[in-house]
């Protein structure tokens, strides 16, 4: 644990400049991606909803293109003084899709759209000052902030986007899998050790994301192409959240913190 620590910290002194954009980047990969397929899968997606909503080609085609429009807007979280915008974005495209795609009934899906807020939520925690005092240079004791209860919702979601990850099958790897990322995840969720098990959980996410989701070996005109694609992008954003805490750390509300008081 002590040499862990000691690299997590190393790692932390290396890449403190750029980490928090890499994060960014991992946490909308799932939007740029699902942006880009709209975009070459155009006439499929618009008849779709044509078929489904009965509601005209021209009702379709502006469907799509808002859709396609709002997956593309969500680049602006890479811009910190675009966060709270960002966030609406988000949360619209979220309900766009719900409705549209007549998906809401899709627990996976579901979870994943909330541990993606959880994201933005780290997010905005990024760039939200702590409250200040009543008397200038003296800190609040005992008090927690928004931005430590932000830190706190957007961890707590996390583990969302992790449980729609796991596999239930009996193979050995898998069962190994499921317990070992279950472990590290209550570690985040709950705040102890919160930067060494995130980073070890972003290696361990980035090992089978590679292994399992290679989507690039399998042909695209197969349909597994597709769902590996989008486990792959999925599991990107976890990694992203999951950069987030190791970057920022978990805030008040958390074991690591209250450790300081005992």
């Amino acid at each position: 644990v002590i040499s862990g620590l000691c690299l997590s910290r190393a790692f932390l002194r290396v890449t403190k400049q750029y980490l928090p954009h890499v994060a960014r980047l991992c946490l909308i990969s799932t939007f740029l991606e699902d942006g880009i397929r709209m975009w070459f899968q155009w006439s499929e997606q618009r008849d779709y909803i044509e078929a489904t909503w009965s509601c005209g080609f021209f009702l379709a085609t502006g469907f799509v293109l808002l859709n396609l429009i709002g997956q593309i807007a969500c680049v602006s979280v890479l811009q910190c003084s675009s966060l709270k915008r960002a966030a609406r974005v988000h949360q619209r495209v979220s309900v766009f899709q719900t409705v549209a795609y007549s998906i809401l009934w899709d627990l996976k899906f579901f979870m994943r759209n909330l541990a993606l807020g959880g994201g933005l939520l780290l997010l905005l925690a990024e760039s939200r000052s702590e409250g200040k005092s009543m008397f200038a240079g003296v800190p609040s004791m005992g008090q927690s902030s928004p931005k430590q209860y932000m830190q706190l919702g957007g961890r707590v979601l996390l583990v969302l986007m992790f449980m729609t990850l796991l596999h239930f099958d009996s193979s050995f790897f898998s069962i190994l899998q499921n317990m070992v990322g279950t472990a590290l995840i209550v570690l985040v969720a709950v705040g102890f050790k919160t930067k060494l098990a995130a980073l070890t959980l972003v290696l361990w996410l980035l090992a089978i994301n590679v292994y399992f989701n290679a989507f690039w070996t399998v042909p695209a005109y197969k349909p597994m192409h597709d769902y590996l694609k989008y486990d792959f992008f999925q599991t990107l954003s976890v990694i992203g959240g999951l950069l987030l805490l190791v970057a920022l750390g978990p805030g008040g509300v958390s074991m690591d913190e209250k450790k300081k008081e005992w």
